[in-house]
């Protein structure tokens, strides 16, 4: 194993281990940190998806060294910490917090940060993020129930998060090439500097970073900045073949979609599958806390429901809808009700002849993969950017699709099952 990859949340993991597998490196993906017995000698990267975004910063701290210390016993060599493409937290951390501690564990005074993400959307330019060309406080990440977004430069959030020096690499450097991008960095290390923000607009971008600082010990971003590792690990060497985008050998059984996630791609997304007929149950917060509504209650719908079609469990609402709710719950009470509600359910799926499941949301998605209890998966086609199907390597045989609330199409949950044979 060359590179040990500690990702903040589940979707984010998968979206890595896509990126890293579709380079050319065989990737495996561990549902927390991996167990001793699993057999990770075959992987060029290993990828550990963790629940640690909006965490306490020093929970998510101990985890995220927890899962640096297992993969370097498993002998990774460099680390890179995964974060969202959006940048997702809050002025406590933990994208700070977690960056520091790696540093002080690989040994390293220098790193860089770079969420960029033009596939979707994400560019950074002169340390500013942007999501599809309007500045993140503009975004409808200033609505995120958990990790409301309300500062689109970089340097001055992530500077808040941090006791380190934090610089910027601006794109100019960054579009002259690999050499001056390194030049860049000798530069913000002898002003002081111990992490950089990078600009990044395009692949090419990301790939030059990639290239840059392929030997730093630790890399800190979204999936993009590591599009340029493998080739840089290979050092000249062609890549082996990428995973087929042909449709994938998935379990048999019935398919089901939860969705948690309240963000305004997957408020469409839900919309138009419920605009195609999917059946579909809403799960309102108020009458799951006052006991109005049950798990039972659900698996009576479920059963109810033609095993032909993909059905639609949905907590997913508007901002305003979101903000009532908070308001009479509370911000983390109303969010961990709902995904211990969705984990409880996914639990049951299986038992009602449900082997194929997209789940949309990060923290939903690690809340039901838990509940399922899955440790290992395998990464398969590319639904859509940052988005690929898996399957579980032991345990129940089940096929997933782990989806961050902001990625996908509009139609997401209807294409993602033509790829599945």
């Amino acid at each position: 194993m060359r590179l040990g990859c500690i990702a903040d949340d589940l979707t984010g993991a998968s979206d890595l281990a896509l990126m890293l597998s579709r380079e050319g490196l065989k990737t495996v993906q561990t549902i927390g940190v991996p167990n001793a017995a699993l057999d990770l000698s075959a992987a060029d990267a290993v990828v550990v998806a963790l629940k640690s975004r909006t965490l306490p910063a020093e929970e998510a701290v101990a985890q995220s060294l927890a899962a640096a210390a297992a993969l370097r016993q498993a002998g990774a060599t460099h680390f890179f910490f995964k974060y969202c493409s959006t940048f997702d937290s809050t002025d406590k951390g933990n994208i700070g917090p977690v960056a520091e501690a790696l540093l002080a564990f690989t040994g390293s005074s220098f790193t860089l940060a770079c969420p960029a993400f033009p596939a979707n959307g994400r560019t950074v330019y002169q340390g500013h993020l942007f999501v599809n060309g309007v500045p993140l406080h503009e975004s409808s990440m200033k609505d995120h129930p958990l990790t409301p977004m309300r500062d689109s430069n970089l340097v001055r959030v992530l500077q808040r998060q941090t006791r380190l020096s934090v610089g910027l690499v601006p794109f100019e450097d960054v579009e002259a090439g690999v050499e001056v991008v390194r030049k860049a960095f000798d530069r913000a290390k002898a002003a002081g500097h111990q992490i950089v923000i990078v600009d990044a607009i395009t692949d090419q971008h990301l790939r030059t970073i990639g290239l840059a600082a392929a030997e730093m010990p630790l890399i800190t971003g979204g999936s993009g900045v590591a599009m340029g590792l493998p080739a840089a690990y290979r050092k000249g060497q062609p890549a082996g073949p990428p995973p087929k985008r042909d449709r994938f050998t998935a379990s048999e059984g019935r398919a089901a979609i939860l969705a948690g996630s309240c963000s305004s791609a997957t408020q469409r997304q839900v919309d138009i599958a419920r605009a195609e007929g999917f059946p579909a149950f809403r799960v309102d917060p108020i009458a799951l806390a006052s006991g109005a509504l049950s798990v039972g209650s659900v698996q009576d719908w479920v059963a109810a429901q033609d095993p032909s079609k993909p059905i639609l469990i949905y907590s997913t609402a508007k901002p305003d809808d979101v903000q009532d709710v908070q308001s009479k719950l509370g911000r983390m009470n109303a969010g961990e009700l709902v995904e211990r509600f969705l984990a409880d359910i996914a639990r049951l799926l299986p038992e009602q002849g449900f082997t194929r499941l997209v789940v949309a949301g990060g923290e939903t998605s690690g809340a039901v993969v838990g509940a399922l209890g899955i440790d290992a998966l395998a990464i398969g086609p590319e639904i859509d950017p940052g988005v690929p199907w898996t399957r579980t390597l032991s345990g129940t045989d089940l096929t997933l699709a782990l989806k961050s609330g902001n990625f996908g199409a509009p139609d997401f949950f209807l294409k993602a099952w033509d790829l599945l044979r």
